[in-house]
């Protein structure tokens, strides 16, 4: 780029070069944006399932069903079934057990946390790894089904037995051409920072149809 200035009556030809960024932080940028982007789309279609019937064993990436043992006559999810169904709807295979999901991609800080990501919790310690999850809907609170004979809900996320936080790797994103969720959604524009971290998360303000 060729720019020209006027000094002591004589013309001053200055070459200069466009504004650049390193190519790996474009690069690294594009990939947060896209992370964030999937988490929203995950953690949207779990609050589209909020009211659907816990069932031991049911659920999966297609949506609801019968579950097994205890689960058998319910038509729902379980935990892991409920996270597994909101991170395919972003076109992510997270895997269909707690401890699938555990291994599904990075470990992040809970100062760090964003939608979409998978919140876990260790609540029989005489079992290796976590046994529940839910996926984050704002910077307090997730989506979860509970246990049996209650429905999917939201619950806060901070407890004794929380045990960690994954983020989903994107081996399987593939773009959406429209929003994947009606009916209940997040609403609201209001924005929190969590101590720590520079990532501003959206959060609920109100769940309806």
């Amino acid at each position: 780029m060729k720019r020209m200035f006027i000094t002591s009556g004589a013309l001053l030809l200055v070459c200069t070069a466009p504004l650049s960024f390193p190519a790996q932080s474009q690069a690294a940028a594009r990939s947060q944006a896209a992370a964030l982007a999937r988490g929203e789309i995950a953690a949207q279609a779990a609050v589209r399932m909020i009211g659907t019937p816990y069932s031991w064993g049911g659920g999966g990436a297609t949506g609801p069903s019968f579950g097994m043992g205890r689960g058998a006559r319910t038509k729902g999810f379980d935990c892991a079934g409920l996270t597994e169904y909101a991170w395919a709807q972003a076109g992510v295979r997270i895997g269909s057990t707690t401890y699938q999901q555990w291994r599904a991609g990075a470990r992040v800080a809970r100062s760090r946390l964003q939608p979409g990501d998978l919140v876990f919790f260790e609540t029989n310690a005489r079992r290796e790894g976590p046994d529940h999850v839910g996926v984050a809907v704002d910077a307090d609170r997730m989506v979860v089904a509970p246990f049996t004979g209650t429905v999917v809900r939201v619950e806060r996320i901070d407890r004794k037995d929380l045990a960690g936080i994954v983020r989903p790797a994107a081996t399987e994103w593939r773009p959406r051409k429209a929003p994947l969720w009606r009916g209940k959604r997040l609403t609201g524009t209001g924005v929190r920072r969590e101590p720590g971290g520079d990532m501003k998360l959206p959060l609920i303000r109100s769940l309806g149809s």
